[in-house]
């Protein structure tokens, strides 16, 4: 029993929920809890939690997550997470604050994919769970949105620094989510009739003070035009000092930006490409497929003719190759709990390997010094033999590192050149990447 993670699933975008409240210290946290697990089991549906996680992980149950919440608990605090064994993934973090820190409840939800909340129905039902936890708990501020939304809107900083945003929370409205509950002094702070009165799907005064509001009836629609004029009319009717044409513009900017764009990547780099544009945040995806459309590697030029290779200048070849190969099991050392696919030396583990690379940004988050005298050395063995193994390639042994050679067919290689290369930025790794060598050597190995 596996909880199944975003990770697992196609990149995409997914529905992201943020619940803050407050619960009754003096109540038994079964008790207190007990709507709040009613309403999540009424209302889920096809995205109900399977699976506790506390210490350990446990089949869904009541009794679960009681034990769950208990061995997770310190002196002030505790946290569990609860997600599902298949598709939708779901990731669920419930938070309990207790005292000497003010009682607060705390609820993150990610479903995904976005796609799933298309139907107008299971909206409905999220929203009826979400005002059954916003009842129960008075609640501070909660809103759903589009992950992708929220980070081309910069939630829930909206332009302020980390300080600024824990200090002043939501004291005033900076945008207007799919789903929205304003907790009583953000109710307070607009003005009760003014929210009431806002166009939108769905305004329904709470029991303690809050507002819940919905713009639209589908989330996963929430970058159409039709949905994005509704965003529009909520957010300046309740922000009358925004201009109606100039929100709606942006509104239509951030839709432009997640607008699908095919990709036609180089052919002979698309599987390293496709693995960036997954590691890019869902906001930038698109925009990262165009740009690498279109981006084209400088071809690779660490190679000679095999007539005017450097000849063997060493006493011992073998000792030399025995040498390379250790250096290559280094980069096999660092790589293989992250990247399994090293041990195997294939054309398909120097993508696994330019990809880690990439998605890390080691070349800048490590000392210079150490990747010269470690890293470089390791990955230009690392690419020697490869080339070796997969090409029938031979190794020509030279005294200096910096002249290692490996020969194929007509051409000889230079793996410590393109690994020097390969190692200087975020950038280089593509525009030198192992993967694109890899390839040409093979295309001219005969």
């Amino acid at each position: 029993m596996k909880r199944l993670k975003s990770s697992d699933l196609k990149a995409e975008d997914c529905l992201t929920l943020t619940f803050e409240g407050a619960f009754d210290q003096q109540a038994a946290l079964e008790r207190e809890l007990e709507p709040t697990l009613q309403a999540l089991e009424e209302y889920a549906g096809k995205w109900m939690p399977d699976v506790v996680e506390g210490k350990r992980q446990r089949k869904y149950s009541r009794a679960a997550i009681w034990k769950a919440l208990e061995e997770k608990r310190d002196e002030n605090s505790t946290s569990i997470v609860l997600g599902r064994t298949k598709w939708p993934a779901l990731y669920l973090r419930l938070r309990l604050y207790f005292p000497p820190l003010p009682p607060e409840l705390r609820i993150s939800v990610e479903v995904k994919p976005m796609s799933f909340f298309a139907e107008a129905e299971r909206c409905r039902e999220f929203v009826d769970m979400v005002r059954a936890w916003a009842t129960h708990h008075p609640v501070t501020h909660a809103n759903a949105n589009s992950l992708a939304e929220d980070q081309l809107s910069d939630a829930p900083f909206f332009g302020r620094d980390l300080q600024t945003s824990v200090r002043d929370g939501f004291d005033k409205l900076y945008a207007v989510s799919w789903l929205n509950v304003f907790g009583p002094k953000l109710v307070e702070t607009i003005g009760r009739e003014r929210i009431l009165s806002t166009p939108a799907h769905r305004v329904e005064v709470l029991p303690n003070g809050a507002v819940l509001l919905v713009t639209w009836p589908t989330a996963a629609d929430f970058a159409s035009d039709e949905a994005r004029r509704a965003q529009a009319l909520a957010l300046v009717h309740l922000r009358p000092d925004l201009d109606f044409d100039t929100v709606l513009r942006t509104l239509r900017e951030r839709s432009a930006t997640l607008t699908p764009v095919e990709p036609h990547f180089h052919p002979d780099l698309a599987p390293l490409l496709s693995r960036v544009v997954d590691h890019v945040t869902v906001s930038e995806r698109q925009r990262k497929i165009a740009e690498l459309n279109v981006w084209q590697p400088p071809e690779p030029d660490e190679w000679l003719p095999a007539e005017s290779a450097l000849p063997p200048d060493v006493e011992d070849p073998e000792r030399v190759r025995q040498y390379y190969g250790h250096l290559a099991e280094q980069l096999v050392a660092l790589l293989h709990a992250q990247e399994p696919s090293v041990f195997k030396e294939t054309p398909e583990s120097l993508t696994d390997v330019d990809a880690y690379f990439w998605c890390e940004d080691f070349p800048r988050v490590f000392e210079r010094q150490r990747i010269d005298e470690h890293a470089v050395p390791a990955v230009a063995a690392y690419l020697g033999e490869v080339l070796v193994r997969n090409l029938g390639g031979q190794w020509i042994p030279r005294k200096k590192l910096g002249e290692m050679q490996v020969r194929v067919g007509p051409r000889v290689w230079f793996p410590y050149v393109r690994a020097h290369r390969y190692m200087r930025s975020r950038q280089s790794l593509l525009d030198h990447s192992l993967t694109q060598l890899y390839r040409v050597a093979e295309r001219h190995r005969s």
